[in-house]
């Protein structure tokens, strides 16, 4: 079982950056694919990126494609999101989530495990 803490959200103006980092211990971190997701108040929980447990395999919505990216850093047990050229619509709750021995689904359902959720707040 592997226990999931996200950091790094905050507000921000539009076309400015913020990274997302976050943090796995109780299990070996590298055996899981990492993916990030967001939600909004009243809305389903919607894929961003992810990134998969070997290869560095990478994924991404068309929504985020060229502005974010995923990285891992098996040493230090952490996922990161980079997050550059925001926009208010990027506003939302973002979880980062584990799935064991994955390529890195875009579907939640795949994903066992998930943190707290950090709020990113985008200004216009």
């Amino acid at each position: 079982q592997v226990q999931l803490v996200e950091s790094g959200g905050g507000l921000v103006q539009a076309g400015g950056s913020l990274r997302l980092s976050c943090a796995a211990s109780g299990s070996t971190f590298s055996s899981y694919a990492m993916g990030w997701f967001r939600q909004a108040p009243a809305k389903e929980r919607e894929f961003v990126a992810s990134i998969s447990y070997v290869g560095g395999r990478t994924a991404y919505a068309d929504s985020v494609k060229g502005r974010f990216t995923i990285s891992r850093d098996n040493a230090k047990n952490t996922v990161y999101l980079q997050m550059n050229s925001l926009k208010p619509e990027d506003t939302d709750v973002y979880y980062c989530a584990a799935q064991l021995w994955g390529w890195g689904s875009t579907g939640s359902q795949a994903y066992a495990y998930w943190g707290q959720g950090t709020q990113v707040t985008v200004s216009s």
